[in-house]
């Protein structure tokens, strides 16, 4: 065992994080991982476990999964991927181990047969919004998202730390996640294409990964760029680190979520919390999250138009970005902290055991 990982035989409930490739959804686990782990005895499992995160081993999971927790007579296997759900099952019903499996769905879609099949075969299901309960054919508990306040919070100074990060023109323009298609990446770029040449002081940074089967429509994007002359103010910056994600998301006055569609849509919460104006298409939970014409701006999916005249006025006038900026981390203070998720969650946890989780 290695120094800091946990024992199996003290939790109460285990988060796999099964995705090989870092994700939103890998994003959230480890966001929620600390704050849950405060309020019960809780670890993850699987890849990109930062040492602050409790964690244990797959070792433990086949060699102690049948040991009896600290409470009660089950453990807690909390899946947010199909695979997740389908280990689960298998350590349940085939291994006969302790589990008693819980998923979050997030998706504002039906369902595969599959994924209803196993979905009617599991102890209890969470839903990131009521968006997205509406195509669960099972019953659930709404637990919105929060967003770790204390994390992504606002620079003492944006137009200094610009300054030094020897970044062009005055302020920045975000978007950040993987870059595609259903990210809206291309629709961003017609609209900064067509707002950058009048508004000089503005640079456009782009983060995440690009995949090898995006390659081709990134390379696009870059030949359009590359026409307008612009190639020094619209910046693939790639993938970063996570730890890097929240100076990012403060630095850039304006953060832009141009998504075709999504499931849930934490960046424009990460960028309000950060005291950045939004402007984000009417996707996932955005319109719950963003107040229109308050902290931002909500457009329709797919539209260079819409999106080119929301961006615009807060280019135009940075003090009313600001303030939409402010509104918005005054917004995730109130409403969004993420330790609110935890204890929602780990009351649920306390329902589907039929235990405490506290003072183990």
């Amino acid at each position: 065992m290695e120094p800091d990982e946990q024992d199996l035989r003290r939790l109460l409930a285990v988060t796999p994080n099964l995705h090989w490739r870092y994700s939103g959804v890998t994003s959230t686990i480890l966001a929620l991982a600390p704050h849950v782990a405060r309020l019960g005895p809780i670890a993850c499992v699987g890849a990109h476990l930062p040492p602050e995160t409790p964690q244990i081993s797959f070792r433990q999971i086949f060699s102690r999964g049948w040991s009896h927790p600290p409470r009660g007579k089950h453990r807690i296997w909390h899946a947010r991927r199909n695979d997740e759900m389908i280990v689960g099952l298998l350590l349940k019903h085939v291994l006969r181990q302790r589990w008693k499996i819980v998923f979050t769905w997030a998706g504002q879609r039906r369902q595969s047969r599959f994924t209803r099949w196993m979905l009617r075969r599991i102890d209890g299901v969470i839903s990131t919004s009521e968006g997205s309960a509406s195509y669960l054919e099972v019953p659930c508990v709404i637990i919105n998202h929060g967003v770790d306040v204390r994390r992504f919070q606002p620079l003492a100074n944006r137009a200094a730390e610009w300054k030094d990060a020897g970044l062009p023109g005055g302020f920045g323009i975000g978007a950040f996640g993987r870059i595609r298609a259903q990210k809206g990446t291309d629709v961003l770029i017609e609209a900064a294409l067509r707002l950058l040449p009048r508004y000089p002081g503005a640079t456009l940074l782009l983060t995440g990964l690009i995949t090898p089967e995006n390659e081709t429509f990134v390379a696009g994007l870059k030949e359009k760029i590359a026409a307008a002359g612009l190639e020094s103010r619209i910046l693939f910056l790639g993938e970063q680190p996570r730890e890097k994600m929240p100076y990012w998301f403060a630095l850039v006055s304006l953060y832009v979520a141009p998504m075709r569609w999504e499931g849930f849509g934490l960046t424009p919460l990460e960028a309000m919390a950060s005291g950045t104006a939004v402007v984000a298409t009417r996707t996932g939970a955005a319109a719950r999250l963003v107040a229109d014409g308050e902290t931002g701006f909500l457009i329709p999916p797919g539209d260079v138009e819409a999106l080119a005249a929301a961006m615009e006025p807060l280019l135009a006038d940075p003090a009313r970005a600001a303030q939409m900026g402010a509104s918005g981390r005054a917004k995730a203070l109130a409403k969004h902290d993420i330790a609110r998720e935890a204890a929602k969650i780990v009351a649920f946890y306390e329902q589907v055991l039929g235990v405490s989780l506290s003072g183990c």
